[in-house]
């Protein structure tokens, strides 16, 4: 694995966790008279659209003509099994949480609906058949890439005033690709000719900082403009997730390795459905014990980051444990590539 994929991987896993724990704080105790804490919360939704676009970056990488047989069970095996397995989990949790909820019922709406923190593997399978019929059909991102891009604008516009029989189900709205067109052909083409862009992206590494400035204050003059809602469907944040993944992926190809980036990276996929789950019960005893919002927060990312990882690599070490929380990587044989060193071996 190219070693500035594990970062950016890793970047927007912590991001997730610590948008989660900022959620999670504000449901026990509110949310704090703290100026900008929403603004900082807008700026962390960058994080899903950008595990997407590392997921089809390494698709597009790999597979740029065509997905492999086995590719489907694979996926089914690795991804869709620990979707199902945590939208039954989440049901549970739920019920215990609140006996009203009916688990059976709201099974179906996890899965079907994408009604909890899994709902973006459900994008994920979309960008697989996209890739698909790309790369069967031979279509030109040329054209596909503006075309995305108006899509995504066209769509995002529309749904901001959903029809009155989505009541209850606005949460499918996010469900479509549509609504994240312009990253997967964005990805598509940074990973179709990542050797390339790679080297671009290091010999202008510090240009990638300027446009991550100017993506943040788009951000900000839009929070200040009155667009306030914290959701990753935000149009501003296009720009955002991009120079996020610029800045990591140029900057990630001059950090060293480490062993501590290399595991979360290879914990990731189970961090991101487990978290949430931990920090549904250790929320409540956390704002407790602690009396600041700041440390309330850090204590709930650091707790369940940390409890995610021991009980990822416990069922890592059981067979069945790849259906529920993801294939884990096994850390010895791993061998980091640097995208430069590609460009010798090439």
């Amino acid at each position: 694995m190219i070693k500035e994929w594990n970062l950016l991987r890793v970047v927007a896993c912590l991001s997730i966790v610590l948008l989660h724990s900022t959620t999670q704080t504000a449901r026990v105790v509110g949310y704090p008279k703290i100026e900008h804490y929403n603004l900082y919360r807008v700026f962390l939704t960058y994080a899903t659209p950008a595990f997407i676009v590392l997921s089809v970056i390494i698709l597009a990488n790999r597979y740029a003509n065509g997905l492999p047989e086995g590719f489907w069970s694979g996926r089914i095996k690795w991804i869709l099994a620990p979707f199902l397995f945590f939208a039954v989990i989440d049901a549970l949790v739920s019920n215990y949480l609140n006996p009203n909820v009916m688990v059976d019922l709201k099974i179906f709406d996890n899965i079907f609906t994408g009604n909890f923190v899994g709902w973006f593997i459900i994008v994920i399978f979309q960008f697989y058949l996209l890739h698909y019929i790309i790369t069967k059909f031979k279509i030109s991102l040329i054209w596909l890439f503006p075309v995305s891009i108006g899509v995504m604008i066209w769509y995002s516009t529309i749904i901001k005033n959903p029809p009155e029989f989505m009541d209850g189900y606005t949460h499918m709205l996010k469900l479509p690709f549509l609504a994240w067109f312009g990253y997967f052909t964005a990805a598509f083409i940074i990973g179709k000719h990542y050797k390339i862009i790679a080297e671009k992206l290091y010999k202008h590494r510090w240009l990638t900082l300027v446009y991550l400035a100017i993506s943040l204050y788009i951000v900000y003059l839009s929070y200040e403009s009155g667009i306030i809602v914290v959701n990753s469907r935000r149009l501003d944040l296009f720009p955002l997730v991009l120079s996020v993944c610029a800045v990591v992926l140029a900057w990630g190809q001059v950090i060293p390795k480490f062993n501590i980036i290399t595991v979360i990276s290879n914990y990731s996929f189970g961090i991101y459905l487990l978290h949430w789950q931990i920090q549904r019960f250790a929320a409540p005893y956390l704002a407790n014990y602690f009396q600041h919002t700041s440390t309330r927060v850090l204590a709930l990312f650091a707790v369940s980051l940390l409890l995610s990882l021991a009980i990822i690599k416990l069922f890592s070490m059981v067979s069945i444990g790849e259906f529920i929380i993801g294939k884990v990587k096994k850390t010895k044989s791993l061998k980091v590539v640097d995208a430069r060193a590609l460009k010798t071996s090439a």
